[in-house]
């Protein structure tokens, strides 16, 4: 994909209109707030069924797509990818994706391990890494005549009716829709004022997220390194077009320590910074150098305690948010993403109302175990390993070398990874929508 040319296509996309009932009414099936990832993932899956949807966001687009924005990378598990293949986003991301082919977990300097191969269970990898910017420009840039977006742009007013929705902007437009469906984060507004209550908590913990340039190859690895303060990523990236200090292979970090840490860590300069990060790593990626600017996260969790109201969704960030130890926050918006696009389209066909709210309760039935179950294991996950204490030690890493040692749990504990475990949407089979 021409990054340059994804100013113009948002041009295009933003002065969309086909749909206008009037210089200042658009009228259109459903309502995404939000442009995020998900956002922007479900407004291309309804738009990719010819389901007519606006997207609002008060940012502004040009914005969101510039490296200062957003410095972190994501991890898309296998069934994610095919869902971005279904709607036409994973082809301008492949060429910026790198495969993971293997994950290697360990418990700081442990002999313990567990090793996921990926040609264990198939011919595809568990998923694949690729910066976050990559995703929101694909998001951006891709065609959909079905979808006009408002941004920047604010909803002043939001009237859920048994009729129908109606969004008052800030700039005076209105947009008259059928369902709503809230896209707009952890601390989600349109949640809020829906009276919709939020189970949520501190960790205590922030990631610092780089890229790191290295000497040696990464070999498509992904490792996980559970240290007494939190867990240390390194995510294979490709390789960089321009090398730094002579070094062209490169690895996004994910690391995560304590808040009482994160100011002492914040001020080290480049130098010390980097050398911190090397003695994180162990040294097996040869000479080390930072490849990019550095960003602090603090982490939580957040889950809502309904994920539906009248003529209202809410989807991804805005209705779970988890600690990023395993990987899968976005790939569990896509999969909220994946089933709410198969209810409604399929509704649509059959000329139910869109925003009825049996098929919203459908919703929700499919996707809160699944984001429940991985919530409170993720939450586990996060408690167990983020401490020094001797017996809790070597409780886990017998657990990490129990289910090395056993193929079946091993082989059911990556198709996990991959989001390939479950009641599956069509999307995520690699079916069409």
């Amino acid at each position: 994909m021409d990054k340059h040319a994804v100013s113009g296509d948002l041009r295009a996309m933003v002065s969309t209109t086909r749909h206008s009932t009037s210089a200042n009414t658009q009228s259109v099936e459903a309502l995404v707030i939000g442009a995020g990832m998900s956002g922007m993932t479900l407004a291309h899956a309804l738009a990719s069924a010819g389901v007519e949807v606006a997207v609002v966001d008060r940012a502004d687009p040009a914005a969101l797509t510039t490296p200062q924005h957003d410095g972190r990378t994501t991890a898309i598990a296998a069934g994610s990818r095919r869902v971005l293949e279904g709607i036409g986003l994973w082809s301008p991301l492949a060429a910026e994706a790198c495969p993971i082919d293997d994950i290697r977990v360990s418990d700081g300097d442990s002999l313990m391990f567990l090793h996921f191969d990926s040609r264990e269970i198939g011919d595809e990898p568990l998923g694949h890494i690729v910066d976050n910017l990559a995703v929101r420009r694909a998001a951006f840039a891709a065609p959909a005549s079905a979808l006009a977006l408002f941004a920047p742009a604010e909803i002043a007013t939001l009237e859920r009716g048994d009729a129908g929705v109606t969004a008052e902007l800030s700039d005076g437009r209105t947009i008259r829709t059928r369902v709503v469906f809230a896209c707009d984060g952890r601390n989600s507004r349109t949640r809020s004022d829906a009276g919709i209550k939020v189970t949520e908590w501190s960790y205590g913990q922030s990631s610092f997220v780089c890229a790191l340039a290295h000497e040696h190859s990464h070999s498509n690895i992904a490792h996980e390194r559970f240290l007494p303060d939190g867990p240390f990523a390194l995510l294979p990236m490709p390789d960089l077009e321009e090398p730094v200090d002579g070094l062209r292979h490169r690895s996004s970090v994910v690391w995560t320590e304590t808040d009482e840490k994160v100011p002492a860590i914040r001020a080290l300069d480049d130098a010390d910074f980097t050398a911190a990060l090397a003695s994180c790593t162990g040294g097996f990626l040869g000479r080390v150098a930072l490849a990019g600017p550095r960003w602090v996260y603090p982490l939580g969790l957040s889950h809502a305690v309904r994920y539906v109201d009248r003529r209202l969704a809410l989807v991804a960030d805005a209705a779970h948010a988890i600690h990023p130890i395993a990987g899968q926050g976005l790939n569990m918006g896509i999969r909220d993403v994946a089933a709410l696009a198969e209810l409604v389209v399929d509704a649509r066909r059959i000329g139910r109302d869109i925003g009825d709210p049996d098929i919203l309760a459908d919703y929700e039935r499919w996707r809160r175990v699944d984001n429940m179950t991985l919530a409170v294991t993720t939450d586990l996950l996060t408690r167990l390993f983020s401490n020094d204490i001797a017996p809790v030690r070597a409780a886990r890493d017998a657990g990490l070398a129990a289910v090395n040692a056993t193929p079946p749990l091993r082989r059911f504990f990556m198709r996990h990874a991959m989001g390939v475990v479950g009641e599956l949407p069509r999307l995520v089979r690699g079916e069409a929508l």
